[in-house]
């Protein structure tokens, strides 16, 4: 194929790489990266651009996902099932409806390819295991020298162990195994409460909730909360939302009417907290069943920017509270909810929740708007109380000063510097993270 110009999603990021392949095969993909190596050039398989930062961006050769594509195999006695590391995120949970299967968690958008959310460390909030990648028990991976590696607890266990949150910086993913469960009913309780209220009830929400989702509306004393309980396997007592309900309300009022009135605030910031004030005035409670994928995850269609963080648990709160202290005092106007989540602690070296149970704060603007001024303010308030950023959302970290944040970051680098020697998978953002 000829070259291209790639962009992400969100706009932030446009690259254009010297030749573009599409590999079919496991084969295919280890033919590309030799070559790649053998030109003393550089490979990247993109996904579907969802990451905010250039950590997928492909400066050399770009390998497109679309042919490493769907469900490889399936074990009901292992319960758990390999798919293709290009197959969309959508796409597995349909496959996986359709078997009497899901996955134990989700993030709430499904547009990213599997190997693109593993290697960023997707998640969702609360249950057993949040992240997609702390559900992986085997995966496929073609390194920089061309050999293909299968890793799992008992084949490379030090790979797998590094590889399930890699950056790409590892190798070329081509297949995932996860551990699934039987399909199972998931209620949602969507209810607005007031600040006070949400932040004294968090802790009680959490304990007794198996997933819980908040969103503040910036300038107001709202909160939108939703909670989420485990019903049952039998899917017959799912009640779904209304066709006519849901599209009012997530497709038109959520998506086509916040995308236009957040367009049009853009041009006069000043009536931003009114705006924000009568959306979190029009919310009221819903209480909704059905399988988990489609109520774990949403339709987005306004285009955003978004910087996220990870913090202690147990200091989430009050990093809240303080990130909401400096917007109020500052002269920015935001028009995006801000997200807080939750996540279990995991054994995965460069998981954002390594090791420790943590909060996320996930602070969004529209695409046209300036991120800039409102990620300086608050990332400095993430940084001070040891947040680790998400690795597919906006921040300025490097090499540096996210050492110190990942007791196991210079184990990673010598994996790194075993699986990839020439640097075959680099790009400038992996070169600020990591290094050379």
């Amino acid at each position: 194929m000829t070259a291209m110009t790639w962009r992400n999603w969100s706009g932030l990021v446009s690259t254009e790489p010297t030749d573009v392949v599409g590999p079919r095969d496991v084969e295919e993909v280890a033919a590309a990266i030799a070559t790649a190596r053998a030109g003393g050039s550089t490979v990247k398989m993109v996904g579907s651009g969802h990451s905010f930062t250039a950590i997928g961006a492909p400066t050399g050769t770009m390998l497109t996902p679309g042919g490493l594509a769907g469900i490889r195999s399936v074990d009901r006695d292992a319960m758990t099932v390999t798919a293709g590391s290009g197959t969309l995120l959508k796409d597995l949970n349909l496959a996986l409806e359709r078997l009497g299967l899901s996955l134990h968690n989700m993030g709430d958008i499904a547009e990213q390819t599997l190997a693109g959310a593993i290697s960023t460390g997707t998640h969702g909030t609360g249950g057993q295991a949040a992240s997609l990648a702390a559900q992986l028990v085997g995966l496929e991976l073609v390194t920089g020298t061309g050999e293909v590696l299968h890793a799992s607890a008992d084949d490379n266990p030090d790979v797998f162990e590094m590889a399930r949150v890699g950056l790409g910086a590892l190798g070329v993913l081509t297949a995932l195994t996860f551990r699934v469960e039987p399909v199972f009913v998931l209620e949602a309780q969507e209810q607005p409460m007031s600040w006070d209220q949400a932040l004294a009830t968090f802790d009680e929400m959490t304990a007794t909730s198996d997933h819980v989702d908040m969103y503040w509306f910036p300038h107001t004393d709202r909160m939108l909360t939703k909670r989420n309980h485990r019903r049952g396997t039998d899917l017959s007592r799912s009640r779904p939302l209304n066709r006519v309900k849901a599209w009012v309300d997530d497709d038109l009022l959520q998506n086509t009417v916040f995308g236009l009135l957040t367009a049009g605030a853009n041009r006069v910031p000043r009536v931003i907290p009114r705006m924000n004030r009568f959306a979190a005035g029009m919310l009221s409670e819903r209480t909704y069943s059905d399988v988990p994928h489609r109520v774990f995850t949403a339709k987005r269609a306004v285009v955003f920017r978004e910087m996220e963080y990870a913090v202690p648990r147990e200091a989430g709160l009050a990093v809240l509270a303080e990130a909401r202290a400096a917007i109020d005092a500052s002269d920015l106007r935001i028009s995006f909810p801000v997200e807080i989540r939750t996540a279990p602690a995991d054994d995965i070296p460069l998981s954002t929740a390594y090791r420790r149970d943590s909060l996320y704060l996930a602070f969004h603007t529209h695409r046209d708007a300036d991120h800039l001024d409102y990620f300086a303010l608050l990332e400095p308030i993430m940084r001070a109380h040891d947040g680790r950023p998400h690795w597919g959302k906006v921040h300025t970290r490097t090499a540096a000063d996210l050492r110190p944040a990942y007791p196991r970051f210079d184990d990673f680098l010598a994996m790194r510097d075993r699986l990839d020697p020439d640097r075959v998978f680099t790009n400038p953002h992996l070169q600020r993270i990591l290094g050379d």
